[in-house]
């Protein structure tokens, strides 16, 4: 029996503005992600690549066609069913989007303040098991400020995955990080998101980092133009 795709779109439009300003930024999109599959989305500046992740990762209104999550319909769903359904997904985004008055356990922790079935000892723990699989054992209880471009985005990975989503959504994780850094960020977020049997769905223009991937999906405005499996693949990698 096949399993279900994690992420299943059909037919997918989306518009900008109202009246003489609206502007149509994606067209008759299509794509399904299957558990555990690590997808790269890749195309130009401006092609509706963060807005078709937005949609999928319930930060923005479906407005035409099908988005279904973990067998969810996102198109007409009330507040409290997207509220539900944005618990199993982990978003990383370039700026890494930490708090700066908290430290990293504490940016970590908001992840779970989400999980209400989890008590205040399981939420410690937890955070704290994340970063040290992420590398930040020392770092736990340091602020942004003191820590480097790289260990940010070690934070933000921890974030992401310490509340074991089904699905994490990655936005140009490694656009501000040298490339020995990025590589080495986004192999950890491979191999924890592997280990958790979650499925990832990555934009970049990184082609340093694309055999990562099981899958590379290409837009051009707004339109999917490629999805097929990635030949440049490592068989060994995790």
């Amino acid at each position: 029996m096949e399993s279900q795709p994690v992420v299943n779109i059909t037919n997918l439009d989306h518009t900008f503005g109202e009246g003489e300003l609206r502007k149509q930024v994606l067209f008759d999109i299509s794509l399904r992600l299957n558990p555990g599959e690590v997808v790269i989305l890749m195309g130009p500046s401006g092609c509706g690549k963060t807005t078709l992740l937005t949609l999928m990762g319930g930060l923005r209104s479906v407005q035409a066609g099908s988005v279904r999550i973990l067998g969810q319909e996102l198109n007409g769903a009330g507040k409290g069913k997207m509220v539900r359904i944005r618990r199993n997904i982990g978003y990383i985004f370039q700026a890494h989007n930490l708090l700066r008055s908290l430290t990293a356990r504490q940016n970590v922790q908001m992840s779970l303040d989400l999980h209400p079935e989890l008590s205040k000892k399981q939420i410690l723990q937890q955070s704290t098991e994340i970063l040290e699989a992420v590398g930040l054992k020392e770092h736990i209880n340091y602020y942004p400020s003191s820590l480097s471009g790289g260990q940010k985005q070690r934070v933000a990975i921890a974030r992401a995955l310490v509340s074991h989503p089904k699905l994490v959504l990655a936005d140009e994780p490694t656009a501000a990080l040298d490339s020995k850094t990025g590589r080495a960020v986004v192999e950890l977020m491979q191999s924890l998101a592997k280990q958790q049997g979650c499925t990832i769905l990555m934009v970049t223009h990184d082609h340093r980092i694309l055999d990562v991937a099981d899958r590379i999906v290409e837009m051009e405005d707004g339109r999917m133009v490629k999805d097929e499996a990635n030949l440049q693949r490592d068989p060994v990698a995790i």
